[in-house]
This record gives structure tokens, C-alpha cells and sequence, in this order.
């Protein structure tokens, strides 16, 4: 069920959180603090500068620069796990509404250049993944099929929950991945399926020039994933694990400079990063590297149901593996299948040119009742 949400209209010192905007609206919800905590749990707060608190707050300035009306709260699972959800234009409920998942060391706040636009003739629906940002944090199952399908089963538990018959389903990065398996298994659920940038598709090539050179910020993570998770560095740096985000993605400032000339964004990368490794663990046991799955999808993709169709937007500058467009394709003969190009734009193409990202998705979406 949804769980309670209180309305106000101002943020009283000592509370939760970030209460309402005009002329959008967030409604307050308790934070995770009846999460199991393990010994790192309980030692991070001393030494790293984060907590849910700050994540809640720093991300109440994002949602702030939202126009259209929302609503912000915990969706309970029935196993009592909490996905924290974003909705916008939640009143356009007669039109099939757009779901957006995000991708690895994400969360809801890093949509905001493209929500107000997605959501002027339809309800837009974003959430972060269980493991990931404000949701909640469980212990994930240690083998690739078993991460997988637990994430898998959170995202219909949710659908369940919130009451959406069915959707246009859009995910980026990891969250392409794990949207094109909840399609393989709930295709009746999906009305289009939108990929942007997936990670996870491809086989990994036995000749490493057949790669595209990753950028400087992968090459990093790459060479601490042999003995922790993939993030590990950002709380072990403790107080200056702030900074590394800065050092590592100062493109995430330029990025999202028409609404932010501040470390907004950066911060909310931190925060959303430097807590519990829920969703990082799933992930490291979900790939074979960083850049390549244990489970590769284009060898899965075959089985989403034929009338599902499928469209695939990558950045033209992006170290994903583009020819992966044309391999489903092959894959999919019979089926729908279109890949989309965005100049100027390399892996978060949703934030490069978002202009032109919101223009070809709501192209997608206008054919879908």
C-alpha cells in the first residue's frame, strides 16, 4: 500500500524533510531509519559526511525547480521494503503514463531536466531502484540471476502497489538493463520500451580494441572492483569523498548549469552514493566487469513477446557499445526495433542534450495512447 503521507507548507526545524513546493507539491514521509544497521552502517555517520537527511534535503532543492504539479512519497512493498517515488502530472491518469528508471549511483533528482517536459499530456512516474538513493536498502542475493530477478520482482511489486495497468517503460543505463528483463517476464505490462544508453547488453569481446576506451571516472572504478564495491572509494574517502565526486564528474555541474551554478548536483551524486552498498553489491554481482554483464541481455532479447516494440537511444559520443541497436535487430526480425543517434550527448544523454532527448521521447510517446 502507499504508505501516509503528511501535507504542509512550510519545513519546521527538527523534521523529516522538505514538505511543499509551489507549484509543485511533496508531501513529507518518514526516513529509513528502522533499516537494519551493520557495523559499517553504524561507523559511516562518523566518518563520512552523509546521512538520509541530507540526501532528503539536498534533493527537496532539486524537485524545488519542477513547474508541473507532484508527489513525493514512499510506495510500502508487502515485504516492507519502501520505494521512494516521484510522480508528476499525477491528475493526466487517462492517458498510458511514462516510468522512468534510472541508472547505477542514480536516483529520481538527476530527471529533473526532463520531467516537466515528459509530463505536460501525461502522468511521468520515476522512483528510485531498491538498493539505490531513498528506497530502501535490503541484502540482495549474491548471484547475478538471483540480484537480478530481485530487482526485477521490486519493480512489479511496485507497479502492483501504485495501481498502473500497464506502461511506457524507459530505463537508462543499469536501469535499461533491468527493464528490458521485467519486459522478458511482465511484457504485457509494457507498451514501449524505451532504452537509453543500456548498459549489460553485449557479450564481452575477447579483443579488448573492439571496446570503446571508457572514459577517465571508469577506468577509476574499474581498478578497485577486484576487492570492494564499485563506490567503495567515496566512503572510504570519508570527508573528502565529497570532493572526489567534484574531481571525478565535473562534467555533472556543466551538465545541469541551467538550473544549478552550485555543487547541487554533485552533492546529490554523493549522497545518494555514499551510504548502506545495497544496490552496489547487486550490481557487482551482476557484472563481469564494469562495462560488461555476467548475463549479457542481447542474448535474452529475443524473449520479450514480438509486440513489444523497442526503441533504443544512445549518445553518439558514448563508451556503450552502439552497435547494439543493430544486433537486436537481427535478434528481433519480426518485431519493431528502432535506434536513435542524439549528437552531442555520450552516456547521460538524457542531461547532455536534454532538449532533443524530451523531443524524441515524447515522440515515442505520442504513439501510445
Amino acid at each position: 500500500m502507499l504508505s501516509e503521507v503528511s501535507w504542509c507548507c512550510r519545513q519546521e526545524e527538527g523534521q523529516a524533510g522538505l514538505l511543499s513546493t509551489q507549484p509543485g507539491l511533496f508531501t513529507m514521509a518518514d526516513d529509513l531509519e528502522q533499516q537494519p544497521k551493520g557495523w559499517l552502517s553504524s561507523w559511516l555517520p562518523t566518518w563520512c559526511p552523509t546521512s538520509m537527511s541530507q540526501l532528503k534535503n539536498v534533493e527537496a532543492r532539486i524537485l524545488q525547480c519542477l513547474q508541473n504539479k507532484f508527489l513525493a512519497r514512499y510506495v510500502s512493498l508487502p515485504n516492507h521494503n519502501k520505494i521512494w517515488t516521484v510522480t508528476v502530472s499525477p491528475e493526466l491518469e487517462d492517458r498510458t503514463p511514462l516510468v522512468m528508471v534510472h541508472g547505477f549511483g542514480g536516483g529520481v533528482g538527476l530527471w529533473i531536466l526532463n520531467m516537466d517536459s515528459l509530463s505536460t499530456r501525461r502522468t511521468v512516474h520515476t522512483f528510485d531502484l531498491l538498493g539505490f538513493g531513498r528506497s530502501s536498502r535490503p541484502i540482495f542475493p549474491r548471484d547475478a540471476q538471483g540480484a537480478e530477478d530481485e530487482f526485477v520482482t521490486s519493480i512489479e511489486t511496485w507497479r502492483e502497489t501504485m495501481g498502473i495497468p500497464n506502461m511506457i517503460l524507459l530505463g537508462h543505463s543499469l536501469g535499461g538493463f533491468l527493464a528490458t528483463s521485467y519486459s522478458i517476464k511482465y511484457p504485457e505490462r509494457v507498451k514501449h520500451l524505451i532504452l537509453v544508453d543500456p548498459w549489460g547488453f553485449p557479450l564481452r569481446p575477447t579483443d579488448p580494441s573492439e571496446s570503446r576506451t571508457p572514459p577517465t571516472w571508469v577506468k577509476a572504478v574499474a581498478s578497485v572492483l577486484g576487492r570492494s564495491n564499485p563506490l567503495a572509494v567515496l566512503r572510504v574517502a570519508g570527508p573528502w569523498g565529497p570532493g572526489l565526486v567534484q574531481r571525478f564528474r565535473p562534467d555533472f555541474k556543466q551538465k545541469f548549469a541551467d538550473f544549478f551554478d552550485d555543487d547541487t548536483i554533485s552533492e546529490y551524486i554523493y549522497h545518494c552514493n555514499a551510504q548502506n552498498p545495497s544496490g552496489e553489491t547487486a550490481f557487482k554481482a551482476m557484472m563481469e566487469s564494469f562495462g560488461w554483464a555476467r548475463r549479457p541481455m542481447l542474448e535474452r532479447i529475443h524473449l520479450i513477446r514480438k509486440d513489444v516494440p523497442i526503441t533504443m537511444i544512445y549518445g553518439a559520443n558514448t563508451w556503450i557499445d552502439t552497435s547494439t541497436g543493430e544486433k537486436v535487430k537481427l535478434r528481433r526480425p519480426d518485431s519493431y526495433v528502432r535506434d536513435v543517434a542524439i549528437e552531442g550527448a555520450s552516456h547521460h544523454v538524457y542531461a547532455d542534450q536534454p532538449h532533443i532527448f524530451n523531443s524524441v521521447v515524447e515522440e515515442i510517446c505520442e504513439s501510445v495512447n
